[in-house]
This record gives C-alpha cells, sequence and structure tokens, in this order.
C-alpha cells in the first residue's frame, strides 16, 4: 500500500467500516447519521436549483449565508459576536484545517495534536511541511497542563483543538482556553480550534467557543461544520471564523486549491438557518445518547465517563477481555459478534493497544436498540 510522508491511504476507519458490510454486522463505527435530514432543508436545495443561477460563489461566500452566521452566533446562548470580514464560507472542515495550517506554518515549524485525535490532522500538517508533535491526554482525558506546556519549543507554531472532542466526548470550559492562552501568550503561536460538533453538547453543558477569548481569537482559525450541524455530511459546507488579518492570509491559499464552495448548497444552508432550532438537533442526539448509555449497562462493557458532547462514546472493554488489543476487540467484535466500533488507539500516532472502544451513537434509534440488544445477548 503505496504511503505519502508515512501515512497510509488506507485507513483503519475504512477498514473497520468495510468489514461491518462484509459481515453484515450492526455498524456504529463511524459518524455518519443514517437518518434523514430536515424536509425544509431539502426543499430549500430544490429552491435553489430554480433560484440561483449557478455560477461561482465568492472567495468568502453567501452573502445571505454570511448574513445568517454572524446572526446564528449572536443568538447563542455563550453568544459570538462577529463580524463579516471575520467569516468564511469553505468546503469542508478538512479543507479549513489544510488552508489554515497554510497559511501559517513554514517548513520545519511544529504543529502540537491533542491525542487521542482525529485522523486527518497529523497528514495536514506534514503535508504543509510542518512537524507533528503529539500531546497524549491523561488516562481519564483530562489535560495537564504542565505537561502540555512541556511540548511547547521555540518552533512551535500551531495548537490544534477539538471540542466537543472526537473521540472522547470532552468539552473544553472557558477555563480551558484561558489556561491554553497562558501557555502561549509570549510566542506566535497560532489555534486551530475545531468546533464541529458545537451544538451537541449534553446534560445542560453549554458550548464555549475559543473565539469568545478577547486575546485568543486574534491568533484563532475556528472551524464550523453544517454537515454535522444538519447531520447532512455529505453536502461539505463549512465555516471558518479568524480574525481579518487572518482571513487575508488563508484567502490568498483558498483561491488557489478550491476558490469557492457548493452554490447551491450554500443558499440552501443560508435560508435553512432562518428556521433552525438547533436545540431540537440536539435533543435528539442526546437522546440517542442516553439510549446507547441505558442499554450498554446491560453488557459487560463499562461506560466510565458519559459522553459531554459529540456523535461518540468511548466504553472500557477489558471486562470481557484482558488480552485482546483494542484492535483486535474491535475486530472480533465486529465480526463475531455482529456490532461494530473503532479502536481509540486508531486516534493516536504510535499507540498499539488502549482499554477502550467508540462507538457512534449518531445512528437510527432502532439500530442503536438492535445492536446493543445483540450484544446483551451474544456477550
Amino acid at each position: 500500500m503505496k504511503e505519502i510522508y508515512g501515512f497510509n491511504h488506507y485507513t483503519f476507519f475504512t477498514e473497520m467500516s468495510e468489514l461491518s458490510r462484509k459481515h453484515g454486522s450492526f455498524d456504529l463505527s463511524l459518524g455518519l447519521p443514517d437518518f434523514e435530514v430536515d424536509s425544509r432543508l431539502r426543499y430549500y436545495l430544490k429552491e435553489s436549483a430554480d433560484n440561483i443561477s449557478h455560477s461561482y460563489e465568492s472567495l468568502e461566500g453567501n452573502a445571505l449565508l454570511i448574513d445568517n452566521i454572524i446572526k446564528f452566533n449572536a443568538g447563542r446562548k455563550n453568544s459570538i459576536i462577529i463580524k463579516r470580514e471575520e467569516v468564511n464560507i469553505v468546503p469542508c472542515s478538512t479543507f479549513a484545517l489544510y488552508t489554515s495550517l497554510k497559511s501559517i506554518i513554514n517548513q520545519g515549524d511544529e504543529v502540537i495534536i491533542i491525542q487521542p485525535s482525529y485522523y486527518t490532522y497529523a497528514p495536514s500538517i506534514v503535508l504543509n511541511g510542518g512537524i507533528p508533535v503529539y500531546y497524549d491526554l491523561e488516562d481519564d482525558f483530562t489535560i495537564d497542563w504542565d505537561r502540555l506546556q512541556s511540548c511547547i519549543s521555540g518552533k512551535t507554531k500551531a495548537i490544534i483543538v477539538n471540542s466537543p472532542q472526537n473521540p472522547t466526548g470532552k468539552i473544553w470550559s472557558q477555563s480551558d482556553w484561558h489556561q491554553l492562552y497562558e501557555l502561549i501568550k509570549n510566542q506566535e503561536i497560532y489555534l486551530i480550534s475545531e468546533e464541529i460538533y458545537d451544538i451537541y453538547c449534553y446534560d445542560n453543558i453549554e458550548h464555549y467557543s475559543s473565539f469568545l477569548h478577547p486575546e485568543l481569537r486574534k491568533r484563532t482559525f475556528c472551524i464550523f461544520s453544517f454537515g454535522k450541524m444538519f447531520h447532512a455530511t455529505g453536502w461539505k459546507v463549512s465555516y471558518l471564523l479568524a480574525a481579518e488579518d487572518l482571513l487575508k492570509d488563508f484567502r490568498s491559499y483558498q483561491q488557489y486549491i478550491s476558490f469557492s464552495t457548493n452554490a447551491p448548497v450554500q443558499y440552501a444552508v443560508a435560508k435553512y438557518l432562518d428556521v433552525f432550532d438547533p436545540e431540537e438537533n440536539r435533543k435528539a442526539m442526546e437522546n440517542k445518547r442516553n439510549i446507547f448509555n441505558e442499554l450498554i449497562q446491560h453488557t459487560p462493557l463499562q461506560v466510565e465517563q458519559k459522553a459531554q458532547g459529540s456523535f461518540f462514546q468511548i466504553v472500557n472493554f477489558r471486562n470481557i477481555s484482558k488480552t485482546m488489543t483494542d484492535v483486535e476487540f474491535s475486530k472480533w467484535l465486529t465480526v463475531e459478534k455482529k456490532v461494530s466500533c473503532l479502536p481509540v488507539s486508531a486516534f493516536y500516532n504510535a499507540k498499539a493497544n488502549s482499554d477502550y472502544i467508540r462507538f457512534s451513537f449518531a445512528k437510527k434509534d432502532n439500530l442503536i436498540i438492535n445492536a446493543l440488544e445483540h450484544l446483551r445477548k451474544n456477550l
């Protein structure tokens, strides 16, 4: 299998999904919602096909969409007040991450990744000439700020943070952002803050964006995803918040990579934001998390901490096997027990094993119920 800069084209995420299909397993491995989008969203896409010119949108994005993003963020409980010059529409969050890095790092610059983390981070750094530096969370997936500080060097150019976090479901608080700023305030270090699960915060926890920190926002690329927000991941439209000077540099690269973003979808999303109630989607996903966590108690699998946010729940499997690696266990559960998951070690650069597997609860209720009932009977 050909590799690019040390990263394999064929990811474990793809392998587990294909293994699930091959063996007819209940697939709770990937964060791909399998339920229908709001019918109004589909209506606006149809309206878009009839009403727009189908030409390129502007580099920064559809004007109505930008207006509605500003209104949406102002309407949050932790209100984010932004200017038009701080908003940019992008094809997807991965594009935003890659192009943000391209606009700030030079050959040999270091970028800190907090692990476990999504698998696109390190390749995006390496493809832009940077060097990934890995910081592993504590055993309970909290941050040791002194250890994180020890990862910072004179070559550090950026830190990537994901909140709510995939796979742990942890959420950064106002205090966390303040502590991060204290670590980096005396160096030219930027923040890539991926906040794509922003509306999916549970148990009365409110999302607190990095962009609310008055000093961090001057050096932050803050990434959001309409695909996750509307559980319409195939639409591939996201947005980025950044200071005006940072967005100017970002666009200088964007114009040569994608230029603009899907015009019909931008129009549809803009119209839908006028009627969208994020609380409905949040409640629906929290209910799915609760169904999962209630039913898994009837199996030997153990939830140590309920996910605070995101689409995912991590689970300790050591009551079932003390000897299998998490990769071996994930494959065994998928093939032999017909329920698919992911090993948490897949979210690390060089971790061979962990005590945890990750399930996605962003699925139809019946799929979650049937999968967990199957495990109850067969584990």
